[in-house]
């Protein structure tokens, strides 16, 4: 107990300010302090505790992270209330949903700072946790603040402090099933008053859980690793220097994705792949690699009156993805994407310091990215009849069974391969100038007023090269008059070159009321604005490429074609390919405009029965316009993004923690969302334009998210060599979820309960954890392409243990 009481009076005494001159007191600068974990975090922009701000906000503790074996954002989807990641693909795949707002592809809708530190890419997002103390989720538009893509809100991860933890940590982990195992070591040391740091790095292994029917081999399997250096340098009683370096590479195999048959609309009589079913059928194998590599330093100064804060971050990012892109045993096409991505960023802020009345934040911020992009698309044997060879002989056939006279007309491929390039450089800058003010106790006592506005600027580019060649014999053959002429060795080089430029400037307003009843319980409102990037579906130019291909493919045969049949083969042709002759828009088809949206929002922040029950409560509409909707195209060469109308967002959270006694603790969450098109225009293609979807529901939005839980513990004194033992249950549920703009497939709701048992012992932590003790079966992911459905399913019944040791 005394040590509890001296830790505890230490981090107290750590919020003190530098210009305190004691000099016995530890001289760590962070400022913000939650008391239910007694944990010292700071934050550059806000001006009081999270929990006491007008917004929605969730706190994750070291200890709910252990307790729920959370070692990813991907394991925290449905603990929030209305927040969803779900696990499926690869570490490349990080969609995130708050509230309905949410994005698979591309622009993220929810934002990510690790220590302060923008992460301005989504492909990041999933990285190991294995040194962070809490994590932070605000709900709802955080854009005043934070700017560009935090629509949906923001996630803020902070790792453990040198100055505040000190010895060395060991963890070592095992699971069944796909036999993980990961270890980690780190060591903190407070060197002195003024300087203390921190390094350690971790392993991590699993042999997956989902097995490729076609070659007996798993799917899914992993190798990661890597490390973290965090030093903190007081060099004076005021300034504050916090350095971080890091690197995570990643070694996976992915997209474990059953099929499930033709969709609707398509001749299911013919079905090709009906063995197939149910089952995970690749003949190439799918793998991602991933090196990430962050650097930052926080540089703060802390003045009379305000706070300096300047954060400079940099990230590199080189990953490899290559995917079957048919997830079927046949030689179709695979897609080889890597990217190569670096950003610098860089914020200023001056914050108000030791104002009761008035506080303010200041801040101008901005950033640059490179980010190069390959994407070469690989038509396999397959793919090469079926779909480039048989696309144009089937608009032949068509030709000629519209107009039995005209001749009949057919091609052969000579290629067994065919290769489609793609390059493109992609880079974005984007700078910023926002205030925000809280004026506390205005007009009556405990009422504040919080306004806020933000000016960003954000412009970005394309530089696109993209190429293929064909070749390939062309016969022709007419009864009458009697012909037949065969055109030998023919060639077709399709080219897509040039830049695109696109620049907007956004104005993202806040203003919030709160109202104190006392220092622990408020209520709020608020209206916020936020909005998403828009930017360039790079995937598309393997079917643009295709649309030129068969351009050129023409031009070559009309080049052979005799002058007198010329004029009324391409007569023929162009009717029955209405956009042949016509220049490709590239414009159209890549860009897509951002996306923003107003939340109108109401909560409560209570602690009730001297801090027995502490309840948080919130309800919220949110207008999106121009929604930003991810789609495979018809032909399934590719994903695009899309502006595809508005959508509306309606729904309720409630978090509830208990402490019933010194021994038995509870909580519960709760979050409802309904999200629907409010006006849905179907994308950009003219066949698409007349499909209204006006009312469904938007896709991957789940309506329901739920997590109850509670541990009991038993404790043996300090004496003894087992201080206590805890037991523990939680059930998580999410549900029901829309796949499709159309609704025709759809996850109900479902829920996995999991449990755990952990003894603590000096410097000695065991948990026993199960997760999904019911072994419930469930869909992760679904999507549609080439007329056909795929599907990741669920994790199985999982048991595992953790060993952590502290010395």
């Amino acid at each position: 107990m005394r040590k509890n009481i001296l830790f505890i009076t230490s981090c107290l005494l750590a919020t003190a300010t530098f210009a305190e001159d004691i000099n016995t007191l530890p001289k760590d600068t962070t400022k913000v302090i939650d008391i239910e974990e007694v944990v010292v975090i700071a934050s550059p922009k806000e001006t009081g505790k999270l929990k006491a701000l007008p917004a929605a906000v969730s706190l994750l503790s070291q200890k709910d992270m252990q307790a729920n074996q959370i070692n990813s954002l991907k394991n925290v989807s449905s603990l929030v209330p209305n927040f969803f990641m779900p696990d499926y693909g690869s570490r490349l795949t990080s969609a995130i949903y708050i509230r309905g707002i949410g994005s698979r592809i591309n622009t993220p809708a929810v934002g990510l700072y690790v220590d302060n530190i923008p992460y301005i890419d989504k492909s990041a997002f999933d990285f190991n946790f294995y040194d962070i103390e809490r994590i932070d989720i605000l709900r709802g538009p955080q854009g005043t603040l934070y700017g560009r893509n935090t629509m949906g809100g923001l996630i803020k991860v902070h790792t453990r402090s040198p100055f505040s933890y000190q010895g060395t940590d060991i963890r070592l982990s095992y699971g069944t099933k796909s036999n993980y195992r990961s270890a980690s070591l780190t060591h903190y040391h407070r060197w002195s008053d003024r300087f203390a740091f921190s390094a350690g790095g971790y392993y991590e292994g699993s042999d997956g859980f989902f097995r490729n029917s076609f070659n007996g081999k798993k799917v899914d399997e992993m190798e990661a690793g890597g490390g973290r250096i965090h030093a903190i340098w007081l060099p004076s009683e005021n300034l504050k220097l916090d350095f971080t370096i890091g690197y995570d590479y990643s070694d996976e195999g992915g997209y474990p994705y059953y099929y499930t048959g033709a969709t609707d609309g398509y001749d299911k009589e013919n079905e090709k792949y009906k063995d197939y079913i149910g089952k995970i059928s690749y003949d190439q194998d799918c793998t991602y690699r991933r090196g990430l590599f962050n650097t930052g330093l926080n540089i703060e100064y802390q003045a009379q009156k305000f706070i300096l804060s300047a954060v400079t971050g940099f990230q590199n990012l080189n990953d490899r993805m290559f995917m079957d892109q048919d997830f079927l045993p046949a030689s179709i096409y695979t897609i080889e994407q890597k990217q190569r991505l670096n950003t610098i960023s860089e914020e200023i802020t001056f914050k108000s310091k030791n104002s009761k009345r008035w506080q303010w934040v200041t801040g101008v911020s901005g950033f640059y990215q490179w980010l190069h992009t390959t994407g070469p698309v690989n038509f396999m044997e397959n793919g090469v009849t079926d779909m480039i060879e048989g696309n144009v002989n089937n608009i032949f056939k068509k030709i000629h069974s519209d107009n039995p006279r005209a001749p009949e007309m057919s091609l052969n491929v000579l290629n067994n391969h065919i290769r489609v390039g793609g390059s493109f450089d992609t880079p974005v800058f984007s700078t910023a100038l926002y205030h925000q003010s809280t004026f506390n106790d205005l007009f009556v006592k405990g009422l504040s007023v919080t306004a806020g506005l933000r000016l960003e600027y954000e412009k970005m580019s394309m530089d696109y090269f993209s190429d293929s060649n064909i070749d390939f014999d062309f016969f022709l053959k007419m009864t009458t008059p009697p012909l037949n002429i065969p055109f030998k060795n023919l060639n077709a080089m399709p080219l897509l070159k040039g830049k695109e430029k696109n620049d907007y400037m956004q104005l993202l307003p806040k203003l919030a009321f709160k109202y104190d009843f006392n220092s622990a319980n408020n209520v709020y409102a608020s209206i916020t604005r936020g909005y998403r990037s828009g930017g360039y579906n790079v995937q598309m130019f393997s079917e643009l490429i295709q649309s030129d291909m068969q351009q050129k493919m023409i031009e070559a045969i009309l080049n052979k074609t005799p002058e007198s049949m010329k004029g009324m083969i391409e007569g023929m042709i162009k009717q029955h390919m209405p956009n042949y002759g016509k220049e490709l828009d590239v414009q159209e088809t890549t860009v897509y405009k951002p996306e923003y949206s107003w939340n109108y929002e109401v909560g409560s922040h209570l602690n009730l029965f001297n801090g027995k029950l502490k309840a948080d409560l919130a309800a919220f509409y949110m207008d999106t316009r121009d929604q930003q909707i991810a789609k495979f195209v018809n032909s399934g060469l590719g994903r695009m993004m899309v502006n595809a109308g508005s959508s509306e967002s309606y729904g309720v959270e409630a978090s509830f923690l208990a402490s019933i006694n010194k021994n038995l603790n509870m909580n519960a969450s709760y979050g409802y969302t309904h999200s629907t098109f409010k006006k849905y225009d179907g994308g950009t293609t003219s066949s698409e334009a007349q499909i209204d979807y006006s009312g469904n529901y938007v896709p991957f939005v789940p309506r329901h998210t739920l997590n109850a839980g509670a541990d009991y513990s038993f404790f043996f004194g300090k004496n003894n060599w087992v201080q206590s033992l805890t037991l523990g249950m939680n059930y998580t549920g999410a549900g029901k979820i829309y796949w499709t703009e159309k609704n025709n497939a759809s996850q109900n709701f479902y829920g996995t309960l999991n449990g755990r048992v952990s003894l603590q012992a000096e410097g000695l932590q065991i948990d026993i954890w199960g997760r999904n003790l019911t072994n419930k079966d469930y869909t992760t992911f679904y999507f549609e392409t080439m007329h056909r459905g795929f599907e990741q399913k669920s994790r199985p019944l999982q048991l595992g243990m953790d060993i952590r040791y502290h010395f």
